[in-house]
């Protein structure tokens, strides 16, 4: 009897653990309805959806909820916190800018200022999630994948855009190709699966990437006129994934 009796609050204790990761689970699954509903408006304001769209939305709507599905089971599994926290909803809403952009590099849109404008909202908002982690006392290791996961998407559809709209040469696809090459590199060598320090650089390489991609959608641009920026930022990427990699060769 005494041995049950010191299992009860135990059990009290996973069972409340249960009900709040249920809890965030829930909030989560709400604000991804709600940001499929304004990605579906967003572009029905900016371009209107109409038989030809259809299916771009589709596909764009099908990206973001495959990523939102796999960023809640991340949620589930791995986040400590019983709050959401507003760190986790900025990353969600960079993830359906990302979903409108695939959209519009499906349709092949010629580039308006509503939506240079909202590349550069996406990377201004790419700051705020992780200033409210810290200050909201919500830092985790899955908002910083999430965060990251976002980024990588962010940039490679960016990417796309801007070589599909003539902004530059099909060799801007490179700029988003770095970090899903080295996933992949990651899979087949155990020894670049170690955790990485933090450096500061590796943050600033990836905001100058986005930041040019995001200028790349600028609708006065004509080819080649920022070539130079994107030259500069494929020698930062590989500097800093370089870096990265003989680091993870030394400790290995």
């Amino acid at each position: 009897m005494k041995h049950t009796q010191r299992n009860i609050p135990i059990m009290a204790g996973q069972l409340e653990m249960q009900i709040d990761v249920r809890a965030v689970l829930s909030r989560f699954v709400l604000a991804v309805v709600a940001g499929g509903l304004m990605l579906v408006l967003a572009f029905h304001l900016l371009f209107q959806i109409d038989g030809e769209s259809v299916f771009s939305v589709v596909m764009g709507m099908l990206l973001y909820l495959a990523a939102a599905t796999l960023a809640g089971y991340h949620l589930k599994r791995d986040y400590p916190h019983t709050a959401l926290g507003l760190c986790n909803l900025v990353t969600l809403l960079r993830l359906v800018i990302v979903s409108l952009f695939f959209i519009v590099a499906i349709e092949k849109i010629t580039p308006v200022w509503a939506t240079f404008a909202i590349a550069v909202f996406a990377l201004c908002l790419d700051g705020v999630d992780g200033w409210f982690a810290r200050t909201q006392g919500l830092s985790s290791d899955f908002g910083a994948r999430f965060d990251v996961e976002v980024d990588a998407a962010f940039a490679l559809i960016l990417s796309i855009c801007a070589a599909i709209n003539g902004a530059s040469g099909f060799f801007v696809v490179l700029l988003g190709l770095p970090y899903y090459l080295f996933r992949v590199a990651k899979a087949l060598l155990p020894w670049l699966r170690r955790d990485l320090p933090e450096h500061y650089s590796r943050k600033v390489v990836c905001v100058f990437q986005i930041a040019v991609l995001a200028a790349l959608q600028l609708p006065v641009l004509s080819g080649g006129q920022l070539d130079t920026l994107v030259v500069l930022v494929a020698a930062a990427l590989t500097w800093s994934f370089t870096r990265d990699i003989v680091w993870l060769w030394q400790v290995r």
